[in-house]
């Protein structure tokens, strides 16, 4: 493949996650940049997920600001869901059935859960939180997780398959 075609999709990519995440900030629980990083990896495959993963981990800090959790955080989130929804890209190639678009909404609530564990290993950890404080992180953060859930669950099953479909027909 060609260098520039890789680069520019990758910068596509990122780009649109980052606007993503920037446009619904406000709204708490509510993201979209699950949906459209899974499209993206399982479009194009693990190579340019782990791209777009290192590089909106990295970049989305000039808005948003540079705390260490975050980038470990997201570092090591968003790189092994690139390389499972990469993986799962190349499985699941040709028509996309019911069963496995059942499966591919339930590993997006799944990571999304995922997700919040991670951060609650992750937080703690970096700054040396005291055992009471980490529980009481733990058990915070499950005010999070339920609408998080609830959205990957919605916008995977309404988008998942519109959005892979024009990710593939554009072929930036």
């Amino acid at each position: 493949m060609n260098k520039t075609k890789f680069i520019v999709r990758v910068a596509m990519c990122v780009a649109m996650l980052i606007g993503g995440q920037l446009a619904l900030t406000s709204v708490s629980g509510v993201e979209i940049v699950t949906v459209m990083m899974l499209c993206f990896c399982f479009s194009y495959g693990i190579r340019h997920g782990i791209a777009v993963a290192t590089t909106f981990s990295l970049l989305r800090c000039f808005i948003f600001g540079f705390q260490i959790n975050v980038i470990v955080l997201y570092l090591i989130y968003y790189n092994l869901f690139a390389v499972f929804y990469g993986w799962l890209g190349m499985r699941f190639s040709g028509d996309i059935s019911f069963l496995k678009t059942v499966i591919i909404v339930g590993s997006a609530a799944l990571f999304t859960v995922f997700f919040t564990l991670l951060d609650d290993v992750v937080t703690p950890l970096i700054y040396s939180f005291h055992k009471h404080a980490a529980i009481a992180y733990f058990y915070g953060s499950l005010y999070a997780v339920i609408p998080q859930v609830l959205c990957a669950v919605v916008t995977v099953s309404v988008c998942f398959h519109p959005l892979t479909k024009v990710i593939k027909k554009i072929n930036f």
